[in-house]
């Protein structure tokens, strides 16, 4: 028996009414594709470590790719509020999900409509709106993580093409993309963007495997082998380290909403088990400690709802500062992490099965907590920001 009740969705500060209708609707749109496709499959493809099916396109065709893009390249033109809310509806059925439509949407679609040429645009965004082109994105290597100026990967200018050689890792979608954003250090040492398409001679993308981790998720790895990339595929707009760390800051902007789904659908569950489960002649709702759980992870989640909603204005109106991106990711995930970890023993036994999303969640906001910057490294930008000195 499986419980999602969409009754207990929480909303206790009213937060709804701070909402357009169009807000409503995209909301429940999404929310309904959730129930429909996702839901019903979810568990098999992460117990056998396989995506769903069709998943790129299926986003598509319910507008949650690049959402934010102008419709004249594709998108549905909509603000941030909106995205957020649809990353949420996303991660309330998985977080593999979510990450599939963040990386399309925040790391590969916004960095070509930002710093990307007219012909850029035209050529990739219709495409990767539709879900017909998959795209990854590559900043991590396997000796750079959260250091990034010091990335290995570079390229040299040929007279008629630029030769690229390194590797990326933790990539997602890389095994099934159709281009990849990289991120690369020219002669000069200056880091740009190319955009370097499936086919090329050189490029490969071996699979990761054995993952507990967003099982329902394809991760793997940019190899680069004197790999010939056109000049016309070199981002022209933006030079240095701002290009792939605004792409980070919309990521993880997406990211602060999408954990409130999952921490949603663990809290859902143990409301309902809750007043289902009976132990001692009563059902376990009426015990202190299970009430002092619930009431916890209610109070989590609003704090986190009231905080996104407010990042969405601001980033509405091109007022958010990474730092200010940074805190709620940071906050997010770690309420989002705990709530799946205590709502898990909510359930005991039953808790870790597969009819039961905790566990899955749990195991995935293991990696959440880690990529687009680690809890730590969150933590020392805010500090950063605090004092003006440099912790790291």
């Amino acid at each position: 028996m499986s419980y999602y009740p969409l009754t207990s969705i929480p909303d206790y500060y009213g937060i709804d009414a701070l909402l357009t209708e169009e807000h409503k609707l995209i909301r429940q749109s999404v929310r309904d594709w959730v129930e429909s496709f996702v839901m019903p499959n979810i568990d098999e493809a992460a117990q056998n470590h396989t995506d769903l099916p069709n998943l790129m396109k299926e986003l598509g065709k319910i507008g949650a790719l690049g959402p934010y893009i102008p419709e004249e390249y594709g998108g549905s033109g909509l603000d941030q509020i909106s995205y957020g809310l649809i990353m949420q509806e996303l991660e309330r059925g998985d977080s593999a999900v979510r990450s599939a439509a963040s990386v399309q949407s925040s790391l590969v679609m916004f960095p070509i409509n930002e710093f990307g040429s007219e012909e850029q645009k035209r050529k990739y965004l219709p495409k990767l709106a539709s879900g017909e082109m998959i795209g990854s994105f590559g900043l991590t290597e396997p000796n750079h993580g959260s250091d990034p100026s010091s990335m290995e990967t570079y390229f040299k200018d040929m007279g008629d093409h630029y030769l690229l050689n390194g590797a990326k890792m933790w990539i997602t979608n890389s095994p099934l993309c159709d281009i990849a954003v990289i991120w690369a250090k020219n002669e000069e040492g200056k880091v740009q963007g190319l955009i370097v398409e499936r086919g090329m001679e050189g490029f490969t993308t071996p699979e990761t495997h054995n993952k507990w981790s967003l099982r329902a998720s394809k991760t793997g790895e940019l190899v680069f082998n004197d790999v010939k990339v056109p000049k016309e595929n070199l981002l022209p707009n933006v030079t240095g380290l701002k290009g792939p760390l605004s792409c980070l800051n919309s990521a993880r902007y997406g990211i602060s909403w999408g954990v409130i789904g999952a921490a949603i659908d663990c809290y859902c569950t143990a409301v309902q088990y809750s007043k289902e489960r009976k132990q001692f002649g009563k059902a376990i709702g009426g015990f202190q400690l299970q009430q002092k759980k619930l009431a916890e992870f209610l109070t989590e989640i609003t704090k986190a709802q009231l905080l996104c909603l407010q990042l969405g204005n601001l980033k509405n109106d091109h007022k958010a500062s990474p730092a200010q991106i940074s805190m709620a990711k940071r906050n997010n995930v770690k309420m989002a992490i705990d709530i799946a970890r205590e709502s898990r023993q909510i359930l005991g036994g039953m808790g870790i099965m597969g009819e039961f999303p905790m566990m899955r969640h749990a195991a995935n906001l293991e990696s959440v907590i880690t990529y687009e910057g680690t809890h730590d490294v969150h933590l020392l930008i805010t500090g950063l920001d605090i004092t003006g000195i440099n912790a790291f």
